[in-house]
């Protein structure tokens, strides 16, 4: 389709193919109390997540993305055995979206408006579990950096194709191969 616009005044025309439209961005500082508040909780043993810019999309275009974060507590962390020196895996089950954590537990909810997508909200049920102050705390954290809107302090802090890992007394990058 021939698109007749201007930039800066001029004059453009041709086929343009318009890109992804991105989340609005939202600075570091409105990402730090989250996981601040996830970071002082002594429930929470670490999380993290990946991000990555897909090599290949079904011919959709490979966009940068940060994946649901992971979450992992004094529960989950398996002790340390002669076969397992490593305690400390990661795990995408550990995540805190629908269907809820094993140890944070879960809180349902359904759309108000389901069918008009771009003005739905999540109307929440009660809190399932022992751990509410930890869940609400991790839930935030999840919901803001699955939202999209950090990608761009979480790209220019972490890098692309990488997994994330963060604890109170470190944060580890390593590199994520993905396909």
């Amino acid at each position: 389709m021939t698109t007749k616009t201007n930039f800066l005044g001029i004059p453009v025309e041709g086929d343009i193919t318009r890109g992804d439209q991105r989340t609005a961005q939202r600075p570091l500082s409105e990402l730090e109390p989250l996981i601040r508040a996830v970071l002082a909780d002594d429930y929470i043993h670490s999380f993290g997540w990946i991000q990555y810019t897909p090599y290949f999309n079904d011919g959709e275009p490979c966009v940068f993305r940060v994946r649901e974060p992971w979450f992992r507590t004094v529960d989950d962390v398996k002790p340390k055995t002669p076969n397992n020196e490593d305690d400390d895996e990661d795990d995408d089950s550990f995540t805190i979206g629908y269907g809820g954590h094993p140890t944070l537990g879960d809180r349902d909810y359904e759309w108000d408006n389901p069918r008009d997508w771009e003005n739905r909200r999540k109307v929440y049920g009660p809190y399932q579990g022992t751990r509410e102050l930890s869940f609400l705390a991790c839930y935030a954290l999840s919901e803001a950096i699955d939202s999209g809107a950090f990608e761009d302090v979480l790209l220019n802090a972490f890098g692309d194709h990488a997994r994330v890992k963060v604890r109170r007394d470190g944060i580890t990058v390593d590199e994520y191969s993905h396909d």
